[in-house]
């Protein structure tokens, strides 16, 4: 295959390996997190690449210490963890969406969300941060408010969000319709 996400995701790999994205420099003091957007419909085939890169990411850069984070996968532990996902199953069915989104939106608020990313990443302890399943936890959680309240936690270990949908270095449209709030402290990380 030879079309433009071919393309795009093939130069992933040496981008996460270069010395200037690792080490943050050119940055001109902003802080190191990349989007990697992409249509939503190629989902399955990004997830796929992401477990190329996880594989071929030490080998490319040998000692090169690196945490995926799937978000859909970290609330469900998070609810777990404090035995809310049973009740919040329940609610859904006998309640509806509305009322399982008002009732999680504190133990989801971004804010606590954004700790609890940290706790499990640990970006001091890592040199690279790949974030996936965006698309999946939305609408529980918005991304460009979590990537706002992780600013002061990530230290300067850069953070690559795989985005299912659009970014023009200004907005995000999550599957390329559902418009975000401006974000724009993110570079893009293959155009």
């Amino acid at each position: 295959m030879s079309d433009l996400l071919t393309e795009r995701l093939n130069r992933i790999l040496g981008k996460l390996t270069s010395d200037e994205l690792l080490s943050g420099s050119g940055l001109g003091n902003e802080i190191g997190f990349y989007i990697f957007d992409y249509p939503a419909e190629e989902e399955l085939r990004v997830r796929e690449h992401i477990e190329h890169l996880i594989e071929h990411l030490p080998k490319s850069k040998p000692g090169i210490r690196v945490k995926h984070v799937n978000l859909f996968d970290l609330v469900i532990e998070h609810l777990k963890a404090r035995k809310l996902l049973d009740r919040a199953i329940q609610m859904q069915r006998t309640q509806g969406d509305e009322a399982v989104f008002k009732a999680l939106s504190a133990p989801l608020h971004e804010e606590r969300l954004a700790q609890v990313f940290a706790d499990y990443a640990k970006p001091a302890e890592h040199d690279l941060v790949l974030v996936s399943g965006v698309g999946s936890v939305c609408p529980l959680l918005r991304s460009h408010a979590l990537l706002n309240n992780l600013h002061p936690l990530m230290g300067n270990t850069p953070l690559i969000m795989f985005y299912p949908g659009k970014y023009d270095q200004l907005t995000l449209q999550l599957f390329g319709i559902l418009a975000n709030k401006n974000y724009y402290r993110a570079f893009k990380l293959v155009p």
